[in-house]
């Protein structure tokens, strides 16, 4: 046997592979954040009409079930929900939780197209006649809501119903959300 020399083994990284594997897993990092991300007022938009759009549900059953008329009224910056008083012929707010009075942020633009000449259950005073009613008949007033952040109007969300049909939600993208 004859040796040569020392023989080096060394297995490991040098700095400059481990300064490569760093900087590509920090750029894919940022690129998922950038990805899941997205724009934090598009999925704000999008979470505050999902929200609308399940209580404006939940009132319709609710309407249904307890044989008593609700109804969405819309106020400057924001909405609230109203009840139908049979006994005193007046539009009151629920006392429910879940239908408390809510504000849209100030970038929100809700724009609406709602049936004026639909009947609504006037009450005497009018004072809080809703724009919208869920009939215990299961019916609604016909209506179109759209929601956009500031006048974005490339990003809409629309809220629909003829009155018979139920609710619709069309988001962007999908087909027929153009008018």
């Amino acid at each position: 046997m004859r040796r040569t020399g020392p023989v080096n083994n060394d297995s490991g990284f040098t700095l400059i592979e481990i300064l490569v594997v760093l900087v590509l897993v920090g750029l894919l990092a940022a690129l998922a954040v950038f990805t899941m991300g997205g724009n934090s007022q598009q999925r704000e938009l999008q979470n505050e009409v999902r929200e609308l759009y399940l209580l404006m549900q939940t009132a319709s059953e609710q309407a249904v079930l307890n044989n008593l008329e609700h109804g969405l009224l819309f106020e400057e910056n924001g909405y609230q929900f109203v009840a139908f008083q049979d006994e005193s012929g007046d539009w009151k707010a629920t006392g429910e939780r879940i239908f408390r009075a809510r504000d849209f942020p100030d970038w929100l633009v809700a724009t609406r197209f709602i049936e004026s000449d639909a009947p609504r259950l006037a009450s005497v005073e009018d004072k809080l006649r809703p724009d919208l009613v869920f009939f215990s008949s299961g019916e609604t007033t016909p209506f179109e809501l759209e929601f956009t952040i500031g006048s974005q109007t490339d990003y809409t969300h629309i809220l629909a119903s003829d009155g018979i049909s139920p609710i619709e939600w069309r988001k962007p993208g999908d087909e027929g959300s153009d008018r």
